[in-house]
């Protein structure tokens, strides 16, 4: 472990990127379930959230949504994702936790199992649209030059790369706002479709905030679909961040 991360500090110090650098994978099992986490905790995915911690047993004589008293035969159990205590009845549907790596479907109260049922439309069908990519006219700072890219999310969900005559890569943790662009209002009041986004984040670094412009290349369609994605997993990073 010492020496993979040695060698990621030698990689970063001789200029190699640290998105480049193979990422290995660990399970963990904690009193919720079996992760699958990454070996050094500075490759989490930046829409991870950190387990809970559980609301110490004798603090919870009674279900925290029903108020039912617990006893021998009313057992209490743990949302693995707020970490709150409830009998049976109100803690009992298991939902995959993708934002905390877990292998398998956890228990969680209702209010939390609905949360991570929304979310997991994102990890089923957005984040493969933002893996597969899109093509735009890409903007970087003030200058009047644009270049045509291709805008991808990595693999580990850290970075978006963009790749065209040049590449170049934006860390997610270092976006500090994004703002989703749109064509105006449809004809016959539909709703406006997403055309581009404005970010500003910091290079790795530098202090200094950067913006980045991206808009719609020649297939809006697959454009739209994959900056309403983007959209989405801004809004998983900023909970992440007010965590």
């Amino acid at each position: 472990m010492v020496e993979r991360i040695c060698t990621e500090q030698r990689r970063k110090c001789c200029g190699v990127k640290m998105s480049s650098v193979p990422e290995g994978k660990k399970l963990v099992r904690s009193l919720s379930g079996l992760r699958m986490v990454p070996e050094n905790g500075a490759f989490n995915s930046p829409f991870s959230l950190d387990e809970p911690q559980w609301v110490p047993d004798k603090e919870c004589p009674r279900c925290m949504q029903c108020d039912t008293k617990f006893d021998f035969i009313r057992r209490k159990h743990h949302c693995r994702r707020c970490g709150r205590c409830f009998c049976d009845k109100c803690c009992s549907k298991k939902v995959a936790l993708h934002r905390m790596c877990f292998v398998d479907p956890v228990r969680q109260c209702a209010e939390c199992s609905l949360v991570s049922q929304k979310e997991m439309e994102f990890y089923d069908k957005q984040l493969k649209v933002l893996l597969g990519g899109g093509t735009f006219v890409v903007t970087l700072g003030t200058s009047e030059k644009s270049e045509t890219m291709t805008c991808r999310l990595s693999n580990n969900h850290r970075y978006l790369f963009l790749d065209g005559e040049s590449h170049f890569e934006v860390e997610l943790s270092r976006i500090s706002s994004m703002q989703i662009l749109t064509d105006g209002a449809s004809p016959g009041g539909a709703t406006s479709r997403a055309s581009g986004m404005l970010l500003h984040y910091k290079p790795m670094g530098s202090q200094d905030t950067q913006q980045l412009r991206v808009e719609a290349a020649d297939d809006k369609k697959a454009a739209s679909l994959w900056l309403a994605a983007m959209h989405k997993a801004a809004k998983l990073l900023y909970e992440a961040r007010d965590q």
